[in-house]
């Protein structure tokens, strides 16, 4: 079982540390476990229930009630909400737990529901992407473990596949060429996944080349295939400190195109962006790019 930090639960929950430690002192809602050492710490069982809490605050739940409820009441009301709601920050909470608990069953019908009322694309945009960058800053940080990335990863990956598998690659010889691509070492592939599924969605042509890929390789392809736009997303790698030079030298062994970059080492740090770069924050930004340059 994970060791969760107070700052971990602030993180995961967005519940402030301060507020935490009152409500323990007043509520006895948690009770922080002890190391050997006498450092505090809290397991899965509370981690779940602080995101209860929280998810049940935002619906107008007092505190002191919640206090009162047991367990399961609470896990059975935070259920009803999460599968009914039509908010997206109740859908990211519940798919935070299904990812916690490992738990296929809810996460398919949290996805199966969003999917039938708006839509596998804006179920990607506004409750998926958020919730993957959420959760890729807090993997950075250590607060989940690898197995919850994982599992919640391939679900993911698996849905995406299938909407992709459902898109023919344009072959209007007008449609706009993307070349997609990981640099060398980057093996984090849903974010570019979402954006072959964007391009392909709106009839326009892509190269997908997935994960991990050699730079020479990458010229090679570019030179043969000849795109009018290169996307990429910067998760791990290239590592923090090596993220301006790579830009910068994409941007001038590419200079005729127009290279669109985005992740986690792009977008929260400054950076000197070339002219013909674009980077975009959110999959939203991306497909207004897309409609403005079909």
């Amino acid at each position: 079982m994970i060791h969760y930090s107070i700052k971990d639960l602030e993180h995961l929950s967005g519940i402030k540390a301060h507020t935490l430690r009152i409500w323990e002192q007043r509520y006895k809602l948690v009770e922080p476990k002890r190391t050997d050492t006498n450092i505090r710490y809290y397991n899965d069982n509370d981690l779940k229930l602080i995101l209860n809490v929280s998810l049940l605050k935002e619906h107008g739940f007092k505190i002191s009630t919640i206090a009162k409820m047991q367990k399961d009441e609470i896990k059975e009301e935070v259920l009803s909400i999460t599968q009914k709601s039509d908010r997206y920050t109740d859908q990211i909470q519940g798919l935070t737990l299904a990812m916690i608990d490992m738990d296929e069953e809810r996460f398919e019908k949290i996805i199966a529901t969003s999917t039938l009322q708006a839509g596998f694309e804006k179920t990607v945009v506004n409750i998926i992407y958020p919730f993957l960058v959420k959760i890729g800053a807090l993997w950075q940080a250590g607060s989940i473990n690898v197995a919850q990335e994982h599992f919640i990863s391939n679900l993911i990956r698996q849905k995406t596949i299938v909407a992709i598998d459902g898109q023919i690659n344009s072959t209007d010889k007008n449609a706009k060429k993307y070349l997609m691509f990981l640099p060398n070492n980057e093996n984090h592939e849903l974010g570019l996944l979402f954006a072959n599924y964007l391009v392909r969605v709106r009839s326009q042509r892509v190269i997908y080349l997935g994960t991990s890929l050699p730079y020479d390789d990458l010229i090679t392809t570019s030179e043969h295939y000849q795109p009018d736009y290169m996307v990429s997303i910067f998760t791990s790698y290239p590592v923090r400190k090596d993220v301006q030079k790579y830009i910068d030298k994409l941007a001038s062994d590419f200079s005729d195109k127009t290279i669109l970059l985005s992740g986690s080492q792009v977008v929260a740090q400054p950076l000197d962006i070339p002219e013909n770069v674009y980077v975009f924050k959110k999959m939203a930004d991306l497909i207004d790019f897309i409609e403005e340059n079909q």
